[in-house]
């Protein structure tokens, strides 16, 4: 069987890296990677040389049994790919509404990377779980950069500087890369969730718990948020404002599958905080938290910048590139069976990633 490797056209990571290839090969699979897919991630085509052939595009699209990429290729390029073939991507299809028509009329098959169940059964595979770990930490680093103040105390000979302050909105796998490395850079950290079941972990890591009481349970959501009534809404923006208005930093990271982000931080929070603040909006590709957000921009309101990016694991390719890689390799392990690729529908993890035909199991 043929797995071929596509390079990304807006993405410096790459889904496969030269460390995984032997673990590919070993299930009996062989290897077509694109040229210079590999280089914006630091990997040149000579470390994939080894155990992969090393070829065009248009070769690869046409000769892979098994497709994969981070980034869903473009309705052209899907249309080249031989029917009965299998794509591995993030598609994403509780937004985007259109492809699994798409691919069923092409006569494709689509797992995708996003809809693996977040599970601890398919946690080694959870993709979802690898970039939002890359997200939230770089999110912090962001968030520095523009701040125009020290996180850490500085005790200096001019006079001591108090550390900033920092709140989470979402301790989820994001918030708390972001609460453990806002610790680590002498911030004072604060963290809001609607489940109580975080504030355990929060408070592990030397984070303030803000409480709201009356929040639904999210135990079932996959690690997603969940529709509130608007009574605890109220309730949360009024919190959220009053800790909103004294922090330094503010980073977001609530989102709901399939629907628009909830709205955590609106305008009237926004203009209460302190000139200078910054807000990072981790959902800002699904309409955002923050009111006012633009998705890949960095945008000023009221002396407040707000970063918009719901992709901070791309600006990280290399580690980026080696969780996915290690994802996929977990995930292709449970498809392949003496070296040929086997759909079962009744495997949990394969039915739930399997979204371009009916798979439920037969009773």
């Amino acid at each position: 069987m043929k797995l071929g490797v596509l390079k990304e056209h807006n993405d410096k990571r790459v889904a496969l890296v030269p460390q995984s290839l032997s673990k590919f090969k070993n299930l009996g699979i062989d290897i077509l990677i694109e040229k210079g897919a590999g280089e914006g991630a630091m990997h040149q085509d000579e470390a994939y040389a080894e155990h992969a052939t090393v070829t065009s595009r248009e070769e690869i699209i046409k000769n892979a049994d098994l497709l994969v990429s981070i980034d869903p290729i473009s309705d052209e390029e899907l249309k080249m790919v031989p029917k009965g073939r299998t794509i591995i991507s993030q598609f994403a299809p509780f937004h985007d509404k259109e492809i699994t028509g798409k691919l069923q009329e092409l006569g494709l098959k689509g797992l995708s990377m996003d809809m693996i169940p977040r599970t601890t059964l398919a946690q080694a595979m959870d993709v979802l779980s690898s970039m939002a770990s890359v997200a939230g930490y770089r999110a912090v680093l962001e968030a520095a950069t523009y701040l125009p103040r020290f996180l850490p105390m500085m005790i200096t000979a001019a006079g001591s500087i108090k550390p900033s302050k920092v709140l989470i909105l979402g301790a989820g796998v994001a918030g708390l890369q972001s609460i453990a490395t806002a610790k680590r850079l002498g911030a004072q950290v604060e963290a809001f969730d609607t489940r109580l079941a975080a504030k355990e972990e929060v408070e592990s890591l030397g984070a303030k718990f803000v409480e709201v009481e009356g929040a639904k349970d999210d135990t079932d959501a996959g690690g997603y948020a969940v529709e509130q009534t608007e009574e605890f809404l109220q309730r949360q923006r009024a919190e959220v404002q009053l800790r909103a208005s004294k922090a330094d930093i503010v980073i977001t990271t609530a989102q709901v599958r399939g629907r628009k982000a909830p709205i955590l931080v609106p305008k009237e929070t926004i203009a209460k905080m302190k000139k200078g603040s910054v807000i990072v909006d981790l959902a800002s590709s699904t309409g955002g938290n923050v009111e006012g957000s633009k998705d890949k921009e960095v945008v000023q309101v009221n002396g407040v910048t707000i970063i918009g990016n719901s992709s901070l694991a791309s600006k990280m390719p290399e580690d980026s590139s080696f969780l996915y890689s290690t994802n996929l390799l977990n995930f292709v392990t449970i498809l392949i069976k003496e070296g040929e690729l086997v759909l079962d529908k009744e495997n949990e993890i394969i039915r739930g990633a399997w979204f371009t035909e009916p798979v439920e199991a037969e009773a």
